[in-house]
């Protein structure tokens, strides 16, 4: 059972889905902020394990929310749910710590959905946000890796990780390391394993912040 905190400055958005998300099992509570600040509070205070993090609050951003969350507990998950889309925004949103970037016109059951797979620790972004995150990955230049070891991922896997992140395929990742695309298949299925995510371009969203 997990504690859920909607951060938003509309009355009626966070009435909608503390209504769409109440009834699910897996959650205990749901408790509100309006503004930034009132939720940095509210995170000391009830320590919630999943937040709902609109960017456009008054006074102090979303983003500039999520850094101060994060810098109180680096457990919390936190789930961008903003109709903003900006590479700016989501690049920055990413950097600060957010496990999920939705857009608002998602549906209320879809989301419950992802709220559950993000507390047990995947990552989820909507299809347009992943090709902005994957695009600032690609053209980073001199970009190098600092993998997290507790995902024990094997020196092969890494390589491997190194080349979807520059956008490869299989086969060009299969020829550069010398080995058959099969073989390639099962390093990135483990990744994938290793890593809760669903699919490859996930694999790059969550190794976003790998990158020195």
């Amino acid at each position: 059972m997990y504690k859920v905190l909607i951060v938003e400055d509309h009355a009626l958005i966070r009435f909608g889905l503390k209504t769409a998300l109440e009834n699910q099992d897996y959650i205990k509570s749901i408790s509100e902020a309006s503004t930034a600040e009132e939720a940095i509070e509210k995170v000391k205070t009830e320590k919630p394990d999943v937040v709902i993090m609109d960017l456009g609050l008054p006074s102090m951003n979303g983003i500039d929310a999520t850094l101060e969350i994060k810098k109180i507990n680096t457990d919390i998950k936190v789930i961008i749910l903003t109709s903003h889309n900006t590479r700016n925004e989501v690049i920055e949103s990413i950097k600060a710590g957010a496990n999920s970037y939705c857009s608002k016109d998602i549906n209320p059951q879809r989301l419950a959905d992802i709220l559950q797979t993000v507390i047990e620790g995947a990552v989820w972004f909507d299809a347009k946000v992943s090709d902005i995150i994957i695009d600032a990955i690609c053209n980073s230049a001199n970009k190098s890796f600092d993998l997290d070891d507790s995902y024990n991922f094997t020196e092969r896997e890494k390589d491997v990780i190194k080349y979807m992140c520059d956008g490869l395929n299989n086969n060009d990742i299969a020829k550069i390391l010398d080995m058959s695309v099969n073989t390639v298949k099962v390093h990135v299925s483990s990744i994938i394993q290793k890593l809760g995510v669903e699919d490859r371009t996930q694999v790059v969203v969550k190794m976003f912040n790998s990158f020195k």
